[in-house]
C-alpha cells in the first residue's frame, strides 16, 4: 500500500516493483551481450558498405579456408580423441595409467605456441632438415624435397594436437558412465573388439563426441595466432586485415557477423545431435567397465597410439621452448618480460575477479526473482564464450572509442581540460573483453555451486534478520569457496592465453605474455619468445591439473 494526499492507495494485485537483484541481473546480462549486439548493428549500418566488394574478392577464400580448417581439425580430433579414450577406458597396456592424464597436457599449450615450435623444429635451419642434410650429404634445399611447413596442412596438425584433448576428455567421461554389462553381452554374442567399438561404444558416446567436436570447431574458427603464422587466410585474419590494414570497421563487423553465424550453426548442430539421442541407465547399481589387458605387440601399439598426440601436442613444443630458453638465459631477466608478466597478472587477475563477482550477482539475482526476463537473459549471457575474441574486439572497441571521444569532448568543452581516452586508452577494454569472453565459465561454476547449497541455510539466515546480500556473503560464498576459487583460476588462465582480443584492444606499447610471444615469434625471434611462452604453459598446466582432479 502507498499513501498519497492523505489517501491509502493499494497497488494492483500482481504488480510488483522489480528488486535490485533482478534489475542488476538483467543489466549484467545486457552488458555481456552488448558487444555481440554492437557487432550486429555495425554490420547492418556500416559507414562504408564494402560487403559487395568482400563477396566478390576475399570473403569466399576466407570462408572456404575456415570451413576446410574447422572440418579437418574436427574430424582428426574426433578420431584421435575417441580412439585414445576408447583404449584408455577399455584396455590396460604399458603406460596406460600415466597416459590417461598425460593426454590432457596439450590443453596447456596454446595453439599458436605449438605453431611456433613446430616451424622452428621443421624449418630449413631446424634440427630435422639439418640432420637430413648431414646424413645424406645434401647441400641445399634444391637437392631434396620437404613438405611445406607454413601451410594449411601444418595448421590442421597443430590445431588438432592442441584441441583433440577436448574430445578425449568428454568421450572418456561418456565411456566411463556406461555399464560394463553392455559390452559383456556384446562379447557373449560374438562381437569382436572392433565390433564392440563400432556397434556399441561409438553410438553410446556419440553425444560426447559431437559436443567435443563442436568445441574444437568453435576454437578453430576463433583461432588467429596459428593461422596467421602459417599464412592461412581465414575469417578471423580477415577481420584484422579489413579493420587494421583497410581501415574499415564496418567491413570487419560484417566479417564478424559471418563468423557469428557460423558459430551459431555449429552450436545448433551440436544441440540437435544431442536432442535426438536418448540414453538410459537400466541398472540401479551398474558395474563399471572392466578393462582388458593388452599384451605383446598389441599393448605397445596402443601405447604408441596414445603417445603420439601427447608427444606432438606437448613434448615437442615444450622441448623446443626449453632448448631456446636455456640458450637465451638472459631473456629471463629482460625488462620487457617482467612488464608483460605484470600486465598479464594485473589485467587477467582484475578480469577474473570482476567476471566471477558479476556471475555470482547474476546467478543469485536470478534465483531470488520470479520474473521471466532475468531467467531469459541468464542463458543468453553465455554466448560470449562461443564468440571469437576478434569478434568481441570489434563490438567493444568501436562503441567504447565513440563513448570515449564524446566524454573527452564534453569535459574539454566544460573545463578546458582534455582527459584523454579513459576507456580505450587504458586496459579497461581488455578487462571488459575478457569478462564477456569467459563469463560463461564463471556463471556455470556459480550456478552449479549454488545448486549444491541447501535452501534451508539461506532461509534460516533471512529469518534471523540477514538481508539478501547478507545471506549471499555469509552463507553462500563461504560454502562455495572452492568453486569460486576454481572459477577465478580458470578465467585467469583463459585470460592469459587469449590473443586476438588482446592484440586488438591493448593500449599502445602494452604487452602481455601472449602478445609478447606473438610479436617475438612473428619476427622469427623464438629465443626471445621462449620464456614468455613457458610462463603461459605453466599457467595452463595449473588449470589442466584442476581439470584432471575434477575428472577422476
Amino acid at each position: 500500500m502507498v499513501e498519497r494526499n492523505g489517501q491509502v492507495l493499494t497497488r494492483p494485485k500482481g504488480l510488483r516493483m522489480p528488486s535490485r537483484w533482478s534489475v542488476g541481473a538483467v543489466l549484467i546480462g545486457l552488458l555481456v551481450v552488448g558487444p555481440i549486439l554492437a557487432v550486429v548493428w555495425m554490420a547492418f549500418n556500416p559507414a562504408e558498405n564494402v560487403w559487395p566488394h568482400l563477396i566478390s574478392t576475399t570473403l569466399p577464400r576466407y570462408f572456404t579456408n575456415t570451413v576446410i580448417l574447422a572440418l579437418s581439425v574436427a574430424f582428426l580430433s574426433a578420431a584421435v580423441g575417441t580412439g585414445a579414450a576408447w583404449l584408455i577406458v577399455m584396455y590396460r597396456f604399458p603406460g596406460s595409467r600415466w597416459l590417461e592424464w598425460l593426454l590432457l597436457f596439450p590443453l596447456a599449450i596454446p595453439a599458436y605456441v605449438g605453431a611456433y615450435a613446430l616451424v622452428d623444429f621443421l624449418e630449413y635451419s631446424g634440427p630435422v632438415q639439418t640432420a637430413l642434410r648431414g646424413l645424406f650429404g645434401w647441400e641445399n634445399a634444391q637437392a631434396y624435397w620437404f613438405p611445406e611447413i607454413r601451410s594449411i596442412g601444418a595448421a590442421i596438425i597443430v590445431l588438432t594436437a592442441a584441441l583433440s584433448p577436448y574430445v578425449y576428455l568428454l568421450t572418456r567421461t561418456g565411456l566411463r558412465e556406461q555399464s560394463g554389462g553392455v559390452y559383456e553381452v556384446a562379447r557373449a554374442l560374438g562381437s569382436g573388439p572392433f565390433g564392440r567399438f563400432w556397434r556399441v561404444g561409438l553410438p553410446l558416446v556419440r553425444p560426447a563426441i559431437a559436443a567435443g567436436s563442436a568445441i574444437v570447431m568453435m576454437e578453430t574458427v576463433s583461432d588467429f595466432g596459428t593461422v596467421d603464422f602459417f599464412a592461412v587466410q581465414t575469417l578471423t585474419t580477415g577481420i584484422f586485415t579489413t579493420w587494421l590494414e583497410m581501415g574499415n570497421a564496418g567491413g570487419a563487423a560484417q566479417i564478424a557477423m559471418v563468423i557469428l553465424g557460423l558459430v551459431l550453426v555449429l552450436v545448433a548442430i551440436e544441440k540437435v545431435s544431442r536432442s535426438k539421442s536418448r540414453f538410459y541407465r537400466l541398472e540401479r547399481q551398474q558395474r563399471p567397465v572392466d578393462p582388458v589387458a593388452l599384451t605383446g605387440w598389441q599393448g605397445w601399439l596402443a601405447t604408441l597410439f596414445c603417445l603420439v598426440p601427447f608427444a606432438v601436442g606437448f613434448v615437442l613444443p615444450v622441448g623446443v621452448l626449453l632448448w631456446h630458453a636455456a640458450h637465451n638465459a638472459e631473456e629471463w631477466l629482460s625488462a620487457g618480460l617482467f612488464r608483460a608478466l605484470g600486465h598479464t597478472v594485473a589485467v587477467g587477475g582484475s578480469a577474473a575477479v570482476v567476471t566471477v563477482t558479476l556471475a555470482l550477482f547474476l546467478v543469485y539475482g536470478v534465483r531470488l526473482t520470479g520474473s521471466k526476463l532475468p531467467r531469459m537473459v541468464m542463458p543468453v549471457s553465455t554466448i560470449g564464450y562461443a564468440a571469437p575474441g576478434a569478434v568481441l574486439a570489434v563490438g567493444i572497441l568501436i562503441p567504447l572509442a565513440a563513448l570515449d571521444n564524446t566524454v573527452a569532448d564534453a569535459v574539454y568543452g566544460l573545463t578546458g581540460f582534455d582527459p584523454g581516452l579513459l576507456l580505450t586508452g587504458t586496459a579497461f577494454a581488455m578487462v571488459f573483453a575478457y569478462c564477456v569472453r569467459f563469463f560463461a565459465i564463471a556463471q556455470n561454476a556459480a550456478d552449479a555451486a549454488m545448486g549444491r547449497v541447501s535452501p534451508s541455510l539461506p532461509m534460516a539466515a533471512r529469518s534471523l534478520g540477514r538481508s539478501a546480500g547478507g545471506a549471499l556473503r555469509e552463507v553462500y560464498v563461504p560454502l562455495m569457496r572452492g568453486s569460486v576459487g576454481t572459477a577465478l583460476l580458470l578465467v585467469f588462465v583463459d585470460c592469459v592465453k587469449e590473443l586476438p582480443a588482446t592484440l586488438l584492444l591493448r593500449p599502445f606499447n602494452y604487452n602481455t605474455l601472449a602478445t609478447r610471444v606473438y610479436e617475438k615469434a612473428s619476427l622469427e625471434q623464438i629465443g626471445q619468445a621462449a620464456p614468455a611462452a613457458i610462463l603461459v604453459i605453466l599457467v595452463g598446466l595449473v588449470a589442466v591439473g584442476f581439470m584432471a582432479r575434477a575428472n577422476r
